[in-house]
C-alpha cells in the first residue's frame, strides 16, 4: 500500500469514528508518542553524525586492518558475558540490566496477548491497520517493542548503554504513570471504574511488571562510577557516588557510618567514607578558580558573581527544590480539609474517597521532606566546596601580598607618587624540592611557577604600558589598578584581618547561603498561601494578606532596633576580645609584675559591658519574635472576623484547621524572611570585605608588572647573576611614596645611590644601628618592598636559578618534627644532615629531648628556646642546596661559645664554602675574620659605606668600629601540648549551676512552670478554634455569637504571649547570670595559672576560650538549652492532649516517641564523632593558614609556595571529607523523622475517620497537634545534638578553670605598709623546679646581695639564669627560703612580692595602644616622670637624628609592639621598669638587641641615675654589660648550680675561676680587665664579646 492510499483511508476511515474513540485521545498514545519522539531524535542524530563522517571523506579511512598479523583469540561465551558486566560496572548493574530486558520482553508478550483477546478486531477481523486505530492497546505493543529493542542495546553496545537506558526508563515511566491515570486513580474515587478492567488479571499483571520495570529497578539499580579524571579514578570509590537512587534518596548509604558510631565508642577519620573525587581540592580548585581568583579572570568582577557561575546547576536544583516544597507543602492543608469535610458532611458529596486524602497526610510530609532535605544536601556540599575554595583562594592570594605592619592613620586613597615600577619576576625557584605528584596538583600561577631565573627590575624609560598592549597576564593589571587604601584604626592588625576571612567573614557567607528563600520561596509561598485561603475563605483572605503588609513595617523597624543594639554589642564584645587578648599575649608580664588583680577588674568592667549590651538585645529579640509571630495571628483574626461577620459565613472546623495550617506556614515564612535578611545582609559584608582583599590589598610588585613595560637589555647593563642595587629606593608601600606605611611608625626609605653589588661565594656583612633598614634590605632583594626608581638605570636583582634560603631574625618554625623543619621539603641526606645538627651546634641540643630530632617544635616552637629555634632556622638554610643564603641576624639569639662555634665550624665549614652568604649582624668583631664585604646603612637608610676591606669600612665609621663587639642569647622554655577530654556533666553542671544563681530550686520552679502553662494555653488556643467552628454544626449561623469567640480567642492568644515572654526573660536574667559567673571563674583561673601551665598552652587556645568558648555560652549553648527545655516540655503537652482524645493511642504514640529516640540515639552517637572530628580537621586548616601567614617572607624567599598549597589542599580535603559525611548524617536522620511522623499521623488520621466518631472540630485538633508532636520530636533530637556539641566548649572552659593555680592572696601575706624599704636580697639554699614532679634546675644557690649592689649572672645557655629569676619572682617550684628586704618571700603574697619587684625580659611585650598607656597602663604618673624614664632608657639618643619623626607619648604601638624593632621594645619595657621605682630591678638579657650607643646610655643609667638602695641583677652574655658589677654569679649547665659568688675583680684574680676563663677567652680582654681596674671608665667602653 503506498502512501497516498494509506492516507485516502485514513481520511475515510477518521471521520466515522467517533471523536472519544481516536486514537490520539486515548491516553495511551503518550507514551508512543514519547517513543516516536526519541526515535526521530536518535535518527536525526545517526543522519547527522553520518553527514559528518561523510563530509570528512577519505581522512577518517583507516587502514584495513590484516587478519594474518591480528592475534588470533578465541572468546567464550562466559568471558563476553563477564566482559559485557565489567563494561556495565559489576555483575550487579549488569543484572539489573538484564531484569528490565525481561521485563520489557514481558510486557511486549502481555501487550500482545491483549490485542489477541481484543474484541473489535477479532470481531471485524480487520486488516492491520484497522488493528492500530481499533484496538488501542497496539500502541502499547510497539511502545513495548522499542523498549525491548533499548534493552537489548544497552546490554550489547557499551558505547550507547547509559543513553538507551535513560530514554527506556522515560518510556516505560510514562507508560507506568498513564496505567497509574487509568486504572489505580479511580479506585480512589466514587465514581470513575478502571477503563482497562475488561484486562482482568493480565491488567494487574501488567502494572505489577511496569512498576517494578519503571520505578523498581531505577530506583534500586547501584549507579556505575565515573571518574572526575579518567587517568586518576579513585581507589575506592565514596558509596555517595555509588549507591542507587533510592539509597541516595534515603541516605541509606550512610548506614555503615551510622551504626559503625552506634557500636564504636568514637569514630575515627579512617573510619569515614572517603572523600568522593568531586569534592577533592584539586577537581574544585581547576573548576572554580577560573571565575573566582582575579589571576586568572580575563575580566573584573564581583566575587558574587563568580560564586553564581561557578554554583549555578547546584542554585537551578535548589531553586527547583524550593518550588517542590512550597508546592507539596500545601497538600497537608488540604488533605486536612477534605477529611475534615467528609467528617462534616458524611462524605455527602464528595468524590474522592477519604482515604486517598490519609495516603495524602502520608506522602505529603514525606515528599516534602525529600524536597527540603535534598535542597540541603545541595546547600552544604555547596558549603563545604565554598569553604575550602575561599580559604584556598585567601591563602594563595596572601602569598602575593606585601605584609607591612601599620599603625592606625587616617583613611586616605593615594595614588602612586614616584613613577611606574616593576619587579620583573617574583620568587619562584625553591631550593626544595618537592615530589612529581605534588607539584602536578598546584596550578601555574606566577607565583608557583619554576620559570623564573631572577629577581630583577630594571626601570623602563618608555613610561606606562599602553592599555591595548599585549601582556603575558593581564589579570593582575586589574588588580593593581584598584586605588591603595590606608588601614583605617580598625584594620590596623592586617594580619588578623586575613584570619578573620577565613573565620568570622567565611561564616557569615556560607550563613547566606538562602537567599533564594527570599527572592523564589517567600514570594511563591506568599502567592500560593493567599491563593489557597481565597479557596478556602473567599475575598476575605486578601483582607488578611492586606493587614499582613500593613503590619510588615512593624518587624521591619524592631529588626532595624535590634540591628542598632546588636551593632552596638558587637562592639562590647570586640572591645572585651581586645581587652582579653591584649592580657593574654602578655600574660607573663602581668604576671611578673603582679597585675593579675587589676587585669581582671578592666576584664570584668569589659564584660559587664558587653553582658548589659546582650541583655538588651535578648530583649529587642523577644519583642521581634513577638510582632513576628502576632502579625499572622492578627492577619488571622481579621481574616475570620471579615468571614464571619461582614461575609455572613459559617467558620466550620474544616475551614478553621485547614487555614489554621497555612497561617503556621506564612507565620514561620516570616520568621524565616527576618532570619534570613539579617544573615544575607551579613553575609553581604563579609563578602564584600574578602572581594575588597582580592582586588584591594597591595601587591609585590612581581605581580603588577602590566602596570608598567618592563625593558631589560639583551645583553643586560648588568651581570645577570650579580646580586646588588643600582640608584634604587625602596618603601614598604606603594600607596605612600613618601614610605610611611612601613614596619616602623615613622617615615622611611631605603636608599641605594650608584652600585652596590655583594661579593659572591663568601659571607657578606650588613650592619648599622637600631632600624636603620639592615633587614630591608634584604626584604628590598625579596621583593618584599615596593621598589622606587631613581632614574632611568635603576635595577636591583636576586638570581634564583640556584636557589635561595633565608633566616629570618624572629625565628619562624612549622608545628612540625625538629626534623622537618630543618628539611623543609627538601629529599633526606644523612650525611648532610648530620653535618648541618653538628655545624648549627644542634646535636648536644638534640640529646636533651627525649624523642631527638623527632620532637614536635609545638605552636610556634613552644618546645624550643629562642636559640635553638635560630639554630634550627639556620640549619634549614644551610641544609637548603640553595646558592645564596640571606641570614637575618642568627646570632642574636646565641651565646658567646654558640656563636662562636657557629662562625668556626658552620661559616667556615664546607657546607657554606662557595655559597654567597648575605648576613645581617650587630656582632662584627666575631664575624668579620670570615668575612669578605661589608655594608654599613646609616640611621636615615642610606648605604654609609661598603667594601671589601673591613678595617677601612670600620675607620671610616665609628659606630661600625664600636660595634665590633658581641652577640646575644636566648633561653629554653620547654612546652607541650595539652590533652583534650570529653564533656562531662561536671561541664554542664557548670552553666546549670550559674542558671539559678543562689536559688536554683526557685528559679527552675518558676521558669519550667511558666513554659509548662504557656504550652497549655496554646494548645487551648488552637482546641478552641475547633470549639468555635463546632458551634456552626449544632446552631444556626445567625445564633453564633461571634464576637464573644473573637474576644475570647484574642485573650487567649495575649494571654499566652505574655506568660511565654515573662518565662522567657526569666530565662535570659538566668542565662546571664550564668555567662558572668562562667567567666569570672575562667578569668580568675587563668590569671591565676602556674607559668608553667602558660608554657605549656599555647596563646591561641586561651584566647579562644574567652571568644569562641564563652562567646558559645552567650548564644548558642544559653539558646539551646532553652529551646531543648521548651521543646521537650512541648511535647509532653501535645501527647497529653492527644490522649486527653484518643487514649487508645497511648501506645503508639509511646513507641513513636521511643522509636524516634532511639533513631535520635544512633544518629547522635554518630554525629557527635563527626562534629569532633570536623573541629578537629577545621584547626589544623587554620593553623597551617595562621603558620604560613606568620612565615610568608620565609616561603616566599624558599619559593616553596607550591609545597604550601600542597599541604594546604591536604588538609582542606581532609576538612571536606568529614564535613560532607557530618552534613549528610543529618539528612539522614532527617528524613526518617519525617517517615516516622507520617506513620503516626497516617494511623491517627485513619483511627479518627474509620474509628469511633469525635467530631471535626475535635478531629482537626488532635492532627493538628500530632503534627506538631512528631515534628517536635525531630526538633529535640537536633537540638539535643547540637546542643551537646555546643556543650564541648563548656568542656574547654571547665578544663581552664581546672588548672594548677599560683596561691591566692591571704590576710597574713600583707606586708608592712612601708615595704620594702631596701632592695637587700637573701639567698638561702635555693632549689628550683618547673613543677611539683620536674626535674630540679637550681641546687642548693646561697648568697647574699646588699641593698644598693648591681649583680651580674653570667652563664651558659641552660644553666638556669632565667630559672633563678623566676625564682626569686616564685614563679616556679622553690625550696629553700629567699629574704627580700628582710621579710621571707613565701609568706607574702605575689601580688605584693611581683608588684615590688621588676623584671625586664630579653623578649619585651608591649600593649597596643600609645605609648603612654605602655609606660603607665594605670594612669599614675605625670607626663613629666615618663618622659624622664625614656630619656634615661635611651630612646631620646636613639633618635637624636630623627626631628619630628621621634616616638612621642602619643606614639602608637601595634598589637605586640609589631611597628618597633626588637631593640626599641627593649627600651620602652627598661623605661617602664624604671616608672614602677622596684627597689628590686632585673634586667634578663634586656639589651641584647640594642646598639652599642644606646645600651652605653642604658648602662650610664643604671650605674648613675638609680636610686642608691635599688638591687640590679643583670643576666647578661654581653661581660661588658656586667664588668664593673658588684657581684658576679656564675651558673654551670651540667648541675644547674651555683659556681662562683664574688667580686669581678676576686674572681680574675684566681687562676680556677670559669670567669676568669670567659673573659680571658673573649676578643676585648685588655678592655675587660681595665674595666675591673678602674682604669678606663665603663662609659667609654662599648660592647665586648658575649658570654
Amino acid at each position: 500500500m503506498d502512501v497516498t492510499s494509506w492516507g485516502s483511508r485514513l481520511l475515510t476511515m477518521a471521520p466515522s469514528e467517533p471523536w472519544d474513540n481516536l486514537i490520539v485521545n486515548d491516553s495511551l498514545f503518550i507514551p508512543f508518542a514519547i517513543a516516536v519522539v526519541l526515535v526521530t531524535v536518535q535518527t536525526l542524530h545517526a543522519l547527522v553524525a553520518c553527514f559528518r563522517y561523510l563530509r570528512k571523506g577519505s581522512s577518517l579511512n583507516t587502514a584495513p586492518i590484516d587478519e594474518e598479523d591480528a592475534p588470533a583469540r578465541s572468546v567464550t561465551f562466559l568471558q563476553l558475558i563477564q566482559a559485557r558486566a565489567n563494561d556495565h560496572g559489576g555483575w550487579t548493574i549488569f543484572m539489573y540490566a538484564v531484569a528490565r530486558l525481561a521485563g520489557c520482553l514481558t510486557l511486549l508478550v502481555l501487550s500482545s496477548t491483549t490485542i489477541v483477546r481484543c474484541r473489535d478486531w477479532r470481531e471485524n477481523s480487520a486488516s492491520p491497520l484497522r488493528l492500530f486505530f481499533t484496538c488501542h492497546e497496539s500502541l502499547m505493543v510497539l511502545t513495548y517493542l522499542y523498549s525491548s529493542i533499548l534493552a537489548i542495546t544497552s546490554l550489547a553496545i557499551t558505547k550507547w548503554s547509559t543513553l538507551a537506558t535513560r530514554h527506556n526508563v522515560l518510556i516505560l515511566l510514562s507508560a507506568f504513570m498513564v496505567y497509574i491515570y487509568r486504572d489505580i486513580w479511580p479506585v480512589a474515587t466514587y465514581t470513575e471504574v478502571p477503563k482497562d478492567a475488561a484486562q482482568g488479571y493480565l491488567l494487574w499483571i501488567t502494572i505489577t511488571i511496569l512498576s517494578i520495570t519503571a520505578v523498581g529497578i531505577p530506583l534500586f539499580v547501584p549507579r556505575r562510577y565515573v571518574p572526575v579524571d579518567p587517568k586518576d579514578p579513585m581507589p575506592v570509590p565514596n558509596d555517595e557516588q555509588t549507591c542507587s537512587l533510592f539509597s541516595f534518596l534515603m541516605y541509606s548509604y550512610l548506614d555503615p557510618v551510622i551504626f559503625l558510631g552506634y557500636r564504636v565508642e568514637h569514630l575515627e577519620v579512617d573510619q569515614l567514607p572517603p572523600l568522593s573525587d568531586t569534592d577533592s581540592s584539586k577537581h574544585l580548585i581547576k573548576r572554580a578558580f577560573p571565575h573566582l581568583d582575579p589571576f586568572k579572570r580575563s575580566r573584573p568582577r564581583h566575587l558574587f558573581f563568580g560564586l553564581m557561575r561557578l554554583f549555578r546547576k547546584d542554585y537551578s536544583l535548589m531553586a527547583l527544590s524550593i518550588v517542590g516544597q512550597v508546592v507539596i507543602g500545601l497538600l497537608s492543608p488540604l488533605a486536612i480539609y477534605h477529611i475534615l469535610n467528609y467528617l462534616e458532611n458524611g462524605g455527602v458529596g464528595d468524590n474522592i474517597r477519604p482515604w486517598f486524602w490519609i495516603l495524602c497526610l502520608f506522602m505529603g510530609p514525606i515528599v516534602n521532606g525529600s524536597f527540603v532535605q535534598y535542597y540541603n544536601f545541595v546547600a552544604t556540599r555547596m558549603i563545604a566546596h565554598t569553604e575550602a575554595l575561599l580559604t584556598e583562594l585567601v591563602f594563595e592570594h596572601s602569598l602575593r601580598i606585601r605584609f607591612a605592619t601599620e599603625t592606625p592613620t587616617e583613611k586616605t586613597d593615594h595614588e602612586g607618587q614616584d613613577g611606574t615600577t616593576v619587579v620583573g619576576t617574583p620568587d619562584t625557584s625553591s631550593a626544595i624540592e618537592n615530589s612529581s605528584e605534588d607539584t602536578d596538583n598546584v596550578d601555574n600561577s606566577p607565583e608557583a611557577s619554576s620559570d623564573s631565573q631572577s629577581t630583577t627590575t630594571k626601570a623602563s624609560t618608555k613610561g606606562k604600558a599602553k592599555d591595548d598592549s599585549p601582556a603575558p597576564n593581564p589579570a593582575p593589571a586589574t588588580v593593581a589598578a584598584a586605588p591603595v587604601k590606608k588601614e583605617t584604626k580598625n584594620e590596623a592588625n592586617f594580619v588578623g584581618k586575613i584570619n578573620n576571612l577565613v573565620t568570622t567573614d567565611l561564616d557569615n557567607i556560607i550563613s547566606a547561603r538562602d537567599f533564594l528563600l527570599l527572592i523564589l520561596s517567600a514570594p511563591l509561598q506568599i502567592c500560593l498561601c493567599t491563593a489557597f485561603l481565597y479557596q478556602m475563605l473567599g475575598w476575605s483572605a486578601f483582607v488578611g494578606l492586606a493587614c499582613m503588609i500593613a503590619l510588615m513595617p512593624a518587624p521591619g523597624y524592631a529588626a532595624k532596633l535590634t540591628q542598632d543594639v546588636q551593632r552596638k554589642r558587637m562592639e562590647m564584645t570586640d572591645a572585651r576580645i581586645q581587652t582579653v587578648t591584649e592580657v593574654v599575649n602578655v600574660l607573663r608580664m602581668v604576671k611578673l609584675f603582679g597585675w593579675e588583680g587589676r587585669m581582671s577588674e578592666r576584664i570584668q568592667d569589659k564584660r559587664n559591658a558587653e553582658l548589659s549590651s546582650i541583655w538588651k538585645l535578648k530583649v529587642l529579640q523577644s519583642l521581634t519574635g513577638v510582632v513576628n509571630s502576632i502579625i499572622p495571628t492578627v492577619s488571622m483574626l481579621v481574616t475570620y472576623a471579615t468571614y464571619t461577620v461582614i461575609m455572613k459565613q459559617e467558620l466550620i472546623p474544616s475551614v478553621i484547621f485547614s487555614s489554621l495550617t497555612v497561617f503556621d506556614i506564612l507565620r514561620l515564612e516570616l520568621f524565616r524572611i527576618s532570619r534570613q535578611i539579617t544573615a544575607s545582609t551579613q553575609g553581604k559584608v563579609s563578602l564584600d570585605r574578602v572581594n575588597d582583599f582580592l582586588k584591594e590589598t597591595e601587591l609585590l610588585d612581581s605581580f603588577t608588572n602590566t602596570e608598567v613595560e618592563v625593558s631589560i637589555p639583551d645583553p643586560p647593563s648588568f651581570d645577570k647573576n650579580a646580586i646588588g642595587f643600582k640608584n634604587a629606593s625602596f618603601s614598604w608601600s606603594v600607596g605612600a611614596g613618601d614610605g610611611s606605611l612601613t614596619p616602623s611608625r615613622r617615615s622611611f626609605r631605603l636608599r641605594v645611590n650608584d652600585e652596590l653589588f655583594f661579593k659572591p661565594d663568601c659571607i657578606n656583612l650588613i650592619i648599622g644601628p637600631t632600624g636603620s633598614g639592615k633587614t630591608s634590605m634584604l626584604m628590598a632583594l625579596f621583593g618584599e618592598m615596593h621598589f622606587i626608581r631613581s632614574g632611568a638605570d635603576s635595577w636591583f636583582n636576586l638570581p634564583r636559578d640556584g636557589g635561595v634560603a633565608y633566616a629570618a631574625q624572629e625565628s619562624w618554625v612549622q608545628n612540625e618534627t625538629i626534623r622537618a623543619n630543618i628539611l623543609f621539603g627538601s629529599p633526606y641526606d644523612d650525611v648532610r644532615y648530620r653535618k648541618v645538627l653538628r655545624q648549627c651546634a644542634l646535636d648536644k641540643d638534640l640529646e636533651l629531648f627525649e624523642a631527638g630530632d623527632n620532637t614536635e617544635v609545638g605552636e610556634k616552637g613552644i618546645t624550643l628556646s629562642g636559640g635553638q629555634k635560630a639554630r634550627v632556622t639556620l640549619a634549614r638554610a644551610i641544609y637548603s642546596q640553595a646558592k645564596i643564603i640571606l641570614l637575618d641576624d642568627v646570632l642574636a639569639a646565641l651565646d658567646v661559645h654558640t656563636s662562636a662555634w657557629i662562625v668556626d665550624k658552620c661559616f667556615g665549614g664546607d657546607l657554606v664554602k662557595g655559597r654567597t652568604v648575605l648576613l645581617v649582624t650587630h656582632n662584627v668583631a666575631l664575624v668579620s675574620p670570615v668575612a669578605k664585604f661589608i655594608v654599613s646603612i646609616g640611621q636615615d637608610g642610606a648605604i654609609k659605606t661598603q667594601g671589601m676591606d673591613i678595617e677601612t669600612s670600620l675607620a671610616s665609621d665609628p659606630t661600625l668600629a664600636a660595634e665590633k663587639e658581641a652577640p646575644a642569647d636566648g633561653k629554653l622554655v620547654l612546652a607541650e601540648e595539652i590533652a583534650k577530654g570529653h564533656v562531662t556533666w561536671k561541664s554542664l553542671k557548670l552553666f546549670l549551676s550559674g542558671l539559678g544563681g543562689d536559688h536554683p530550686l526557685i528559679f527552675l520552679s518558676f521558669w519550667i512552670s511558666g513554659y509548662l502553662i504557656a504550652n497549655l494555653v496554646r494548645a487551648f488556643q488552637v482546641w478552641f478554634l475547633g470549639y468555635w467552628g463546632s458551634q456552626y454544626e449544632t446552631h444556626h449561623p445567625s445564633e453564633v455569637r461571634v464576637f464573644h469567640y473573637l474576644s475570647l480567642y484574642s485573650l487567649i492568644v495575649i494571654g499566652a504571649i505574655v506568660i511565654s515572654n515573662a518565662s522567657f526573660f526569666l530565662y535570659v536574667s538566668g542565662s546571664m547570670k550564668a555567662s558572668r559567673t562562667i567567666n569570672t571563674l575562667l578569668v580568675e583561673s587563668v590569671l591565676g595559672s602556674t607559668l608553667r601551665w602558660l608554657d605549656e598552652t599555647p596563646t591561641a587556645r586561651i584566647i579562644s576560650r574567652f571568644t569562641q568558648d564563652v562567646g558559645k555560652v552567650d548564644g548558642p549553648i544559653a539558646e539551646g538549652f532553652l529551646s531543648l527545655s521548651t521543646i521537650g516540655m512541648t511535647v509532653i503537652t501535645n501527647i497529653g492532649v492527644i490522649l486527653i482524645f484518643t487514649p487508645i493511642f497511648l501506645f503508639p504514640g509511646l513507641a513513636v516517641a521511643a522509636l524516634g529516640l532511639y533513631l535520635g540515639n544512633i544518629y547522635l552517637k554518630a554525629q557527635l564523632s563527626a562534629q569532633r572530628e570536623m573541629s578537629n580537621a577545621r584547626s589544623p586548616v587554620l593553623a597551617h593558614f595562621s603558620a604560613a601567614i606568620a612565615g610568608i617572607v620565609s616561603i616566599r624567599a624558599y619559593g616553596a609556595q607550591a609545597a604550601f598549597k600542597v599541604e594546604s589542599l591536604k588538609r582542606i580535603d581532609n576538612y571536606v571529607r568529614i564535613a560532607r559525611v557530618s552534613d549528610n548524617l543529618y539528612r539522614w536522620i532527617s528524613l526518617r523523622m519525617n517517615i516516622l511522623s507520617a506513620l503516626f499521623n497516617i494511623a491517627l488520621a485513619s483511627y479518627l475517620v474509620y474509628g469511633p466518631s469525635i467530631g471535626a472540630s475535635n478531629t482537626g485538633f488532635s492532627l493538628s497537634m500530632a503534627a506538631n508532636f512528631c515534628m517536635m520530636i525531630l526538633w529535640w533530637v537536633m537540638v539535643f545534638n547540637d546542643f551537646e556539641v555546643q556543650a564541648n566548649s563548656l568542656e574547654r572552659i571547665q578544663g581552664y578553670i581546672d588548672i594548677d593555680h599560683e596561691p591566692k592572696p591571704t590576710k597574713s601575706g600583707e606586708p608592712p605598709a612601708a615595704w620594702p624599704t631596701s632592695g637587700d636580697l637573701v639567698v638561702e639554699n635555693l632549689s628550683a623546679r618547673y613543677s611539683q614532679t620536674g626535674p630540679t634546675v637550681l641546687h642548693d644557690l646561697s648568697f647574699h646581695i646588699e641593698s644598693g649592689q648591681r649583680v651580674g649572672v653570667v652563664g651558659r645557655t641552660g644553666s638556669g639564669k632565667s630559672s633563678l629569676t623566676l625564682s626569686l619572682l616564685r614563679c616556679i617550684v622553690t625550696e629553700g627560703t629567699v629574704y627580700y628586704d628582710g621579710i621571707p618571700t613565701s609568706k607574702i603574697n605575689l601580688d605584693s612580692l611581683r608588684s615590688n619587684i621588676t623584671i625586664i625580659p630579653q623578649t619585651p611585650e608591649l600593649l597596643s595602644g600609645t605609648l603612654r598607656r605602655n609606660l603607665d597602663p594605670f594612669e599614675e604618673h605625670d607626663d613629666a616622670t615618663l618622659n624622664d624614664a625614656l630619656r634615661a632608657a635611651g630612646l631620646f639618643s636613639l633618635q637624636d637624628e630623627l626631628g619630628e619623626a621621634r616616638i612621642t607619648l602619643d606614639s602608637n604601638i601595634t598589637m605586640g609592639g609589631g611597628n618597633l624593632s626588637v631593640g626599641e621594645k627593649q627600651i620602652l619595657a627598661l623605661a617602664r621598669a624604671m616608672v614602677r621605682g622596684s627597689k628590686l630591678l632585673i634586667l634578663d638579657e634586656a639589651t641584647s638587641a640594642i646598639d652599642y650607643k644606646t645600651d652605653a646610655v642604658i648602662q650610664t643609667t643604671l650605674r648613675h641615675k638609680l636610686d642608691v638602695d635599688v638591687t640590679v641583677i643583670t643576666i647578661a652574655h654581653r661581660l661588658q654589660t656586667i664588668m664593673d658589677a658588684d657581684r658576679i654569679v656564675l651558673t654551670i649547665t651540667d648541675t644547674w648550680a651555683q659556681a662562683e659568688f664574688d667580686t669581678p675583680k676576686s674572681l680574675l684574680q684566681r687562676d680556677d675561676s670559669m670567669f676568669k676563663a670567659l673573659v680571658d677567652g673573649s676578643g676585648d680582654k685588655a678592655a675587660l680587665y681595665e674595666m675591673v681596674e678602674g682604669k678606663v671608665s665603663s662609659s667609654r667602653h662599648e660592647e665586648a664579646p658575649s658570654a
